[in-house]
C-alpha cells in the first residue's frame, strides 16, 4: 500500500491497482438476468421455426422419392405387359429409407402384394386402383385410414399418382 500526504496532512491510504473511485468493470446480475431473458426469448421463437423448416425439407425428400418410386414401378409394368411389381425389390428399391429412417411402403391393391397395407380415404374407400406407395412420416406410425391420427403425417400416393403430399392435404 502507498501513502500519499495532503497539505492539511491527513493520510490516505490506496490499494495498489484501485483508480480512486472509479468504477468496477464487469456485469451486474441484472444486466446477466437480462441477456438470458431476451436470448431464451429469441430461442423460443427461433427454434419451432427450424424445426418446421427442417420438416418441411424431409417432407420435399421423402415426396421426391415417392415419384422417383412411382417413376421405376410405372417403368416396370411397362415393360412386363402392365403387370406391376409384386414387391419393391423388384424395382431394386426395397433398400430405399425415408428421411427419418423407415422403409417405404408399396401394396398392389389388386393382387394384395407388398409390404404396406391398402389405404382409404374419409370414407374408407381404397385412394388406388393400382398400387399404394407411402412413407409412415416423421412419426414412423401408420394406419388404413388416413383420417387416424397417426396416418395424418403420412406423405402418400393417391388418386392413382395424381396426388403426392402428406395424407392430411388429401
Amino acid at each position: 500500500m502507498e501513502a500519499t500526504t495532503t497539505s492539511e496532512s491527513t493520510v490516505k491510504i490506496r490499494r495498489p491497482g484501485s483508480m480512486g473511485g472509479a468504477r468496477r468493470r464487469g456485469f451486474t446480475l441484472m444486466e446477466l438476468m437480462l441477456t438470458v431473458a431476451v436470448f431464451a426469448v429469441l430461442m423460443s421463437v427461433a427454434i419451432p421455426s427450424y424445426r418446421r423448416y427442417v420438416l418441411r425439407a424431409q417432407n420435399s425428400v421423402a415426396l421426391a422419392d415417392v415419384g422417383q418410386i412411382q417413376m421405376a414401378v410405372g417403368h416396370y409394368a411397362m415393360s412386363n405387359d402392365g403387370n406391376l411389381p409384386d414387391d419393391l425389390a423388384t424395382v431394386k428399391l426395397a433398400a430405399m429409407v425415408d428421411p427419418w429412417g423407415n422403409p417405404y411402403y408399396y401394396h398392389t391393391t389388386v393382387a394384395g402384394t407388398g409390404n404396406g397395407v391398402g389405404r382409404k380415404d374419409k370414407s374408407l374407400h381404397p385412394i388406388n386402383t393400382d398400387f399404394d406407395l407411402y412413407s409412415s412420416g416423421p412419426d414412423g406410425e401408420s394406419v388404413a385410414a388416413l383420417t387416424a391420427k397417426p396416418s395424418k403425417d403420412d406423405i402418400i400416393r393417391a388418386n392413382d399418382g395424381n396426388f403426392l403430399g402428406v395424407a392430411e392435404n388429401y
